[in-house]
């Protein structure tokens, strides 16, 4: 089965509180980890849920207040003492080269690794990252900082070969050909068996979508319709509102919206502020809008299935 998993790392907002560390998510699809978000404390949440940060390739920062980059130069250090030698590629909004460059010059440090800087583009769309089996995409948001969220998304799947109905014999590179959708034909170019004949649909291709700090953005919606699971920012509840306004966050009604509108899978509740020691006000206020809401709290895991 090819995996297809989030681990949440931090879901507190701002500061860490009652044991919440702040924006963290660690997600693998088809072998490949990916690191988004990466608040104070990150690398720590990652050894305590099993995160090899060897396999980190790419780490993408939704935007640049603190909660959301500090742990980032104390992974980076770990990697470079644990003798790193793979590029790794991070996104972030423009000013974190800036942050990085001070940090490494006044610890006089030299990675021993390349470090591959990709700045985002906060108010379009544009893939950052595509490969033979997925591509990530960024959600331009609403918030006091050019912010974007990622689309994760699976490409097309190959069809299924039906090996009740396969002929004996058959070459294996003409399975190749089966599950690109081709039929098998003759030297002649005649038909010998149809596609539809020896495989069956394809599997689902899954996707996620974390959206970051945000206010509610319904122009959002189009882009996630139908994702399978929705990261939405949650930090307040409908009785601060008024403060989720000011500071351009979002209430669990508000994400639960956005859920609803986009017709997504399952929702995913984070970033909630250090004033809820209890979260299940928060839980309870989203499942009124929209029922498959749950809380993405540290240690949790969210899967897809094949």
């Amino acid at each position: 089965m090819v995996n297809f998993k989030i681990t949440i790392l931090g879901s507190s907002g701002a500061v860490p509180a009652y044991g919440r560390y702040p924006s963290a998510q660690l997600v693998e699809i088809q072998n490949e980890h990916f690191l988004v978000d990466c608040g104070e404390g990150a690398q720590l949440q990652l050894a305590r849920f099993n995160g090899n940060i060897h396999r980190i390739n790419h780490i993408f920062i939704s935007h640049l207040h603190g909660d959301h980059y500090l742990g980032l130069m104390g992974l980076l250090f770990t990697m470079h003492l644990h003798h790193r030698e793979k590029d790794l590629h991070i996104y972030s909004q423009h000013g974190l080269h800036e942050i990085m460059t001070a940090q490494l010059r006044y610890s006089r440090s030299v990675p021993n690794f390349n470090i591959r800087l990709h700045t985002l583009s906060p108010d379009s769309r544009e893939i950052i990252f595509d490969n033979k089996w997925l591509t990530v995409e960024t959600i331009p948001l609403y918030h006091k900082l050019p912010c974007t969220g990622f689309l994760f998304r699976e490409k097309q799947k190959p069809r299924r070969i039906d090996k009740d109905r396969l002929p004996e014999g058959l070459p294996h590179y003409r399975m190749h050909e089966l599950k690109a959708g081709f039929d098998i034909k003759d030297e002649t170019g005649k038909i010998v068996y149809k596609n539809e004949d020896l495989t069956l649909p394809p599997n689902q291709s899954r996707s996620y979508a974390y959206c970051s700090d945000t206010a509610y953005a319904e122009s959002i919606v189009e882009q996630i319709t139908k994702v399978d699971i929705l990261y939405h920012e949650a930090t307040f509840t409908e009785d601060d509102k008024m403060k989720a306004a000011e500071t351009l966050h979002s209430t669990a009604r508000e994400a639960a919206l956005i859920a609803r509108k986009a017709n997504a899978g399952k929702l995913l509740l984070g970033h909630f502020s250090a004033r809820y020691r209890e979260l299940e006000p928060l839980l309870t206020e989203a499942r009124t809008v929209f029922t498959e809401t749950y809380l993405a709290t540290e240690g949790q895991t969210f899967t897809l299935p094949e």
